[in-house]
């Protein structure tokens, strides 16, 4: 009989690819705000800032999902790429 790996669980795969969804939306919300505030306002130090804040946001993100394996690491970035087609769907119908 062959072990299963301990993140191969189909559940936990599923968990991880919503909550990539999820961050992906608040993490591209947050990238649209943050360039409508920069163009409007123009202070740089303030761009910079919410760049190294949804940066650190990501990096402690999928820091963290990827204790739990490679399987719900992939499944959380794919969740992460499918909310980004989104947000970049929504862009084009809002242009």
């Amino acid at each position: 009989m062959i072990a299963q790996q301990p993140g191969a669980d189909p559940r936990l795969v599923a968990l991880f690819a919503a909550s990539g969804i999820a961050f992906g939306w608040s993490y591209f919300m947050a990238l649209r705000r943050g360039v409508a505030a920069c163009a409007a306002n123009g202070f740089f130090r303030r761009c910079v800032g919410w760049l190294l804040a949804r940066l650190a946001a990501a990096v402690l993100f999928f820091g963290s999902v990827a204790h739990w394996g490679a399987w719900p690491l992939a499944a959380a970035f794919l969740g992460f790429l499918a909310a980004r087609q989104v947000a970049i769907l929504a862009a084009r119908r809002a242009a």
